[in-house]
């Protein structure tokens, strides 16, 4: 049976998540404060860059799937409301739940004009935060008692950007965590229709399954990127060892790409955030502390690796391919690109930059500091050196003839076409 849902904050994941649900047939309102982005996805395009997405919207917008900048409208008009605002990092790596806490004030006073509803936090919060934070608001705010009159759950997400569509449709598991039977089970109807395990947990397990997962992947990725740089010094491709230890099923292949590093809206921030909880509680995460500091010192080798081609990067012209965190994604939040740009913005390098997408967030940052190139082919030309920072498939063949001095750093292992080139791997 198909629900009325309204989905809070139409970001990557809030978007996400209604088109999916939408593409299930279930009646979805997406709302958000940005007008900019509510009338981009009326019009039936996407205001992010996502494969897929658009072609859905398409066909939904107009029929079973909305957006509006009212939030009054958008709870009472449903049968269940899902939260997907924001939680970025603040410097000490503790979440800000500033979004979080106003969209729960303003749903509870909204709730003292409705029957039962049920609340589902999809946005990432701390283990505890709602049962702590968010339950409480919601009791304060409508005068109301959970349990009674309103249900919650935690319903984290597991989306990959660039497959986020199919992830959401073919997931590898459900995570329901609720305050009870009730609210689970509500919240567990809207994926009757999926072929894969569901588990039930409460609140802060779910909560911490989301945490958790993200930072094993990440444990993953600063494994792989120490073993390349010992890999690299004993003159071994890690590519080939990567392939070896994974061909054991307890390990599997999955992020272990070597490279430059993690980025994006999840691993930095999860786990940052998880060793902040754990410093509160009085443990001291050491495995997870040099899991971030092995991801923070990748850009800098990929600029030393590159000290010792050209000496000095002053009035250098340096390519840089590659901006957002990822291939297939606009995304630039915790880029790895992003260091190595300031790094060679202070030693006086002369930038060009090309992404096939992600251009117009990188400006937010670097709108003047650095030129930007409508092709790979226009970056290149009469550069002394090129970087590629990003994983895009258009990369794997490029020709490289419009170069000064043909020296190519690879941080993702991406290039295919070597000869002619002074080529070199990052961590191979």
């Amino acid at each position: 049976m198909s629900k009325t849902i309204s989905v809070i904050g139409a970001g990557y994941v809030g978007l996400i998540t209604g088109v999916g649900f939408a593409r299930l047939g279930h009646n979805v309102i997406c709302r958000d404060i940005n007008k900019k982005a509510v009338d981009t996805i009326n019009s039936g395009r996407s205001h992010i860059y996502e494969k897929g997405i658009d072609e859905i919207l398409e066909k939904a917008v107009g029929k079973n799937l909305k957006a509006t900048i009212d939030l009054k409208e958008s709870v009472l008009t449903s049968d269940i409301t899902f939260i997907c605002v924001g939680t970025p990092s603040k410097d000490n790596g503790n979440i800000n739940l500033k979004h979080v806490k106003e969209v729960i004030r303003d749903i509870g006073e909204i709730l003292k004009e409705k029957s039962y509803h049920v609340i589902v936090v999809k946005s990432t919060v701390t283990p505890g935060t709602t049962e702590k934070i968010i339950i409480p608001l919601l009791e304060r705010s409508s005068g109301k008692k959970v349990g009674i009159d309103f249900g919650v759950a935690v319903n984290p997400e597991f989306l990959r950007e660039g497959v986020a569509i199919e992830d959401f449709l073919n997931p590898d598991r459900i995570i329901i965590g609720s305050y009870d039977q009730r609210s689970g089970d509500l919240t567990e109807e809207l994926y009757s229709d999926f072929n894969c395990p569901v588990l039930r947990t409460d609140l802060k397990t779910a909560e911490m399954i989301k945490y958790a997962s993200n930072a094993f992947l990440a444990t993953k990725i600063s494994f792989i990127n120490e073993i390349g740089n010992i890999c690299k010094g004993l003159g071994i491709n890690i590519y080939d060892v990567a392939e070896g230890i994974a061909l054991d099923h307890r390990i599997s292949p999955h992020f272990l790409k070597s490279g430059l590093g993690f980025g994006g809206s999840c691993l930095p921030k999860d786990t940052k955030e998880l060793v902040f909880k754990a410093r509160s509680l009085g443990y001291e995460p050491n495995l997870l502390t040099s899991v971030i500091k092995v991801n923070e010192d990748q850009p800098k080798r990929l600029l030393n690796l590159v000290r010792k081609r050209i000496n000095s990067f002053n009035g250098k012209k340096v390519a840089i391919l590659g901006l957002s965190f990822k291939g297939d994604t606009d995304d630039t939040r915790d880029s790895q690109a992003f260091p190595v740009i300031k790094q060679l913005l202070k030693e006086n390098a002369n930038i060009t930059a090309y992404d096939p997408k992600a251009e117009e967030n990188t400006k937010i940052l670097f709108e003047d500091q650095i030129q930007y190139a409508d092709s790979a082919k226009a970056a290149l030309e009469n550069s002394d050196i090129a970087l590629i920072l990003t994983d895009w498939k258009e990369f794997e063949n490029l020709d490289f003839d419009g170069m000064k001095k043909k020296i190519v750093i690879d941080a993702r292992n991406i290039i295919k076409n070597k000869e002619n080139i002074e080529y070199e791997g990052l961590c191979w």
